[in-house]
């Protein structure tokens, strides 16, 4: 079926409104002016610490960290959205528009790694919103990280969908040499209407392909994030992603089932109700086949790769994706034994 884009589709964003904050007394317009101008603010925060505990027992690590709050991405499915309302701004048009920065990320993280009861464990950058959006080419704070932890030899996991990454291939090189990182690659679909539409800020499939393959010459495990799939949307694509990324080196794969939890339900149907008109029924309707007849799921477990006759199609083609194309790969294990205090870690960056 040919996919129609509505013309009232906002170029550039994800979200085509705002919801209502719940924390806020005011009631906003949903959809702001068209004529008022459509630019991205920064905002700097002042955290007290960086490292947050993840307590989900599924997900992968234990730790995760967030330069930024908010992201332009605008990707519309993000569950992310949900953060921005605690910092007095909507999950919607706000979350892609108003970037929270941290400044003092280093220096926290630097407090952190230095304390005698810290025990080396790899940390998740980012578990929320992506480390390396447009904003890092501003702020650089992802690669001040980075360059704490390799002073300290911390282990770090790495989730990104930009090509920007490749601009630290000076200090991932070196880090995976040690066994310190691993860098997981997202792909959501190789069709580039449907990526732009949904994902207006990303880099293309072909871009996210080529990080793949330039990270995995360069000795660092990579592996791909077939995430989310959304049935209806791309779960045809399942196989040819997985090609894809296996023939760019991609070391081993993984996928998660769409869950619209919160604001990102409305923000979602809105957006697909606009852009894909002819399909939003199917796909919305789908997406409630894989959560017991709801758009989202919070139980753990289920709520990352669904249930149901659909979600169970969607993870057997994974598995034969990963028997086809991945039998004899593995991604490496952390280096946990190199992890070192430093009074003043900036003196190991001229050993």
């Amino acid at each position: 079926m040919e996919k129609k884009a509505a013309t009232s589709v906002r170029k550039g964003r994800g979200a085509q409104l705002n919801p209502h904050n719940p924390f806020e007394n005011t009631l906003r317009d949903k959809i702001p002016d068209p004529d008022l101008p459509d630019r991205t603010r920064y905002q700097e925060v002042f955290p007290k610490s960086m490292i947050n505990r993840v307590d989900s027992p599924d997900i992968g690590m234990a730790w995760s960290m967030n330069p930024y709050q908010g992201c332009e991405h605008g990707c519309v499915y993000c569950y992310a959205r949900n953060t921005h309302p605690f910092w007095g701004f909507s999950a919607g048009l706000d979350f892609e528009r108003n970037i929270l920065v941290k400044k003092d990320a280093p220096g926290l993280l630097r407090k952190q790694l230095q304390k005698k009861s810290w025990r080396a464990a790899p940390i998740m950058l980012s578990g929320n919103t992506d480390c390396y959006q447009p904003a890092e080419r501003k702020f650089e704070i992802t690669r001040q990280l980075l360059e704490v932890l390799w002073a300290f030899r911390h282990p770090v996991g790495i989730i990104t969908k930009s090509r920007l990454i490749l601009r630290d291939l000076d200090l991932l090189a070196p880090m995976a040499a040690e066994g310190l990182v691993r860098v997981a690659i997202s792909v959501t679909s190789l069709d580039e209407q449907v990526r732009r539409l949904l994902e207006p800020r990303t880099a293309s499939a072909g871009a996210r392909l080529q990080v793949i393959r330039r990270l995995s010459e360069q000795g660092i495990p990579v592996s791909a994030m077939l995430a989310p799939v959304i049935p209806g949307l791309n779960d045809h694509e399942i196989l040819p992603m997985a090609r894809a990324v296996a023939d760019c080196g991609a070391r081993a794969v993984h996928h998660t089932v769409v869950r619209l939890n919160g604001d990102v339900a409305e923000i979602f149907e809105d957006w697909a109700r606009k852009a894909m008109p002819d399909r939003a029924d199917r796909i919305l309707n789908r997406i409630r086949d894989c959560h017991n007849g709801q758009l989202h799921d919070s139980r753990y477990g289920r709520r990352i790769k669904g249930a149901g006759r659909i979600a169970e199609m969607i993870g057997q083609q994974v598995e034969l994706a990963r028997r086809l194309y991945f039998e004899d790969r593995t991604m490496p294990p952390y280096n946990l034994d190199s992890y070192r205090k430093r009074k003043d870690p900036q003196l190991t960056l001229w050993e």
